[in-house]
């Protein structure tokens, strides 16, 4: 895959305003679309349930990959 080697914050980045799955270190992932980048933290807007969204932030170091969607 063409993001095969980026760090982390280079994907976040470059999927700003794509939904994308994020898997953490501790074994759990998320998914949702990538608002910003800022400082050492990504935030991403996550369906929580009927019509509520929420913006979730992440720290770096908290995170273990970033993968986009694929299409459907």
């Amino acid at each position: 895959m063409f993001m095969q080697g980026m760090s982390v914050q280079q994907k976040a980045m470059m999927l700003i305003g794509r939904p994308v799955g994020i898997s953490l270190r501790n074994g759990q992932g998320v998914s949702g679309v990538i608002c910003t980048v800022q400082g050492n933290e990504v935030y991403i807007m996550q369906y929580m349930y009927q019509s509520q969204f929420a913006t979730h932030h992440y720290n770096f170091n908290m995170i273990a990959d970033i993968t986009p969607f694929p299409p459907c």
